[in-house]
């Protein structure tokens, strides 16, 4: 399973969530979310049905670190009270895979099996992953029962379309299990950020100079992929202006506009700027674009002696946002610099942000090992617009996103 950008965060340590498995081909993946959740530190508590057990065993889940794990509602041993446990401790409930049984009993309030009963004494977030045969998905009685749990609040990841275990193919495939992750933390998370719009702008650009190559440069989009995930688990509607292959680092919740150059992104990034209420600038935007020598590959044999390319500047996307925002919006910008220590770099950034008019400037070092482009981890220097200054050594860049977000949210 690929964790994406929050795969290292250290904000989930010692949180708590509710593991419920059902009787599904699918509910050997159970495992590895559980794996991940594990992996942040996050204690995990689960309960297998008695059909999930024809497939998996509680002891699979115990030595993946899950405590406890329920397999029965009077087992040998159990608490008497364990049917109430998750509602007294955990802060969030997943069911993953929801097979069609389990969303009915869900529905219906029954507390006739453990994890029916512990779900109904649950009042926190409840989030679902179906999966099914695409006949049953498709039945108006499954159907009805989802628009019910909805209703009362829960949260539905997929199910996804494709072949099922039966050999049929429709919808009824369990969601990718990044979606299923995530999901999971942003019941965890604190919704500080819920009603607020986001755009973030991530990846690099690419400007072509003849038809085959361009001129970039070898940003990831991580650390813009990092803001936009932290503000999307933190409640915020965003939209992200994503450099190539950068939206794939998004979960699906998050609307994308895929871009390819820097007036590209530009443009996308203005057109949505006036209905934000913050922007997140982290793309590594190209300063230049070449002149374009035309449409088809440029052959070598035609500059024997070498070539010169004219480069002509792109507009800077942060600058002209942030002159023509609303007062309340918020301006986030990032900058990479080469510097010899993080002295000189909180010496750049405050200089950056003055000059760029942004609210917060967070400089990454992009000469130093950890740091920068193509790394999981940054080192930044970070200034406002009201004189704070700090320094923070390399951690993964989701947490550096995350504590931004914190940032803007107390400006």
């Amino acid at each position: 399973m690929t964790r994406g950008v929050f795969g290292q965060s250290t904000r989930f340590g010692r949180r708590r969530l509710h593991l419920g498995v059902c009787g599904s081909v699918a509910c050997y993946k159970s495992a590895e979310l559980l794996r991940a959740w594990r992996k942040l530190d996050i204690h995990v508590s689960a309960t297998l049905t008695g059909a999930a057990q024809h497939f998996v065993k509680p002891l699979l889940f115990e030595s993946l670190g899950a405590i406890p794990v329920y397999d029965g509602m009077f087992a040998p041993g159990t608490d008497v009270f364990a049917h109430l446990e998750p509602g007294s401790r955990a802060a969030a409930f997943v069911v993953a895979p929801a097979s069609a049984d389990a969303l009915s009993r869900l529905a219906q309030g029954a507390a006739s099996d453990m994890l029916s009963a512990q779900a109904l004494s649950f009042d926190g977030p409840l989030v679902l992953a179906p999966a099914m045969n695409p006949r049953m998905w498709a039945n108006k009685a499954t159907r009805a029962n989802v628009a019910t749990l909805q209703e009362r609040g829960a949260v539905l990841v997929g199910p996804d379309s494709g072949d099922v275990a039966c050999g049929e193919a429709g919808q009824g495939r369990l969601a990718p299990l990044s979606e299923i992750f995530l999901a999971a933390l942003r019941a965890l998370a604190p919704q500080d950020m819920a009603g607020l719009r986001v755009l973030v702008t991530l990846g690099a650009t690419r400007e072509p100079w003849d038809g085959m190559r361009y001129w970039s440069n070898p940003s990831s989009g991580l650390m813009g992929a990092g803001l936009a995930v932290s503000a999307w688990l933190r409640g915020a509607r965003v939209t992200a202006v994503c450099g190539p292959g950068s939206a794939s680092l998004l979960p699906r919740a998050i609307t994308t506009c895929a871009v390819f150059r820097a007036r590209e992104m530009f443009e996308a990034a203005r057109d949505v700027w006036p209905q934000m209420d913050m922007g997140m600038f982290a793309a590594a935007v190209a300063d230049f674009s070449p002149s374009e020598i035309g449409p088809q590959k440029f052959k070598k044999s035609l500059a024997p002696e070498g070539l010169n390319i004219v480069f002509n500047p792109n507009p800077d996307i942060l600058v002209a946002l942030a002159a023509v925002r609303r007062p309340a919006q918020k301006v986030l910008g990032f900058a990479a610099e080469s510097a010899p220590d993080m002295q000189s770099l909180l010496a750049l950034a405050r200089e950056k942000r003055a000059d760029k008019k942004a609210d917060v400037l967070a400089a990454n070092c992009i000469n130093m090992q950890g740091s920068g482009f193509g790394s999981p981890t940054n080192a930044v220097a970070v200034t406002d617009v009201r004189g704070r200054e700090e320094i923070w050594p390399a951690q993964s860049k989701a947490d550096v996103a995350w504590d931004l977000c914190s940032w803007l949210l107390r400006l």
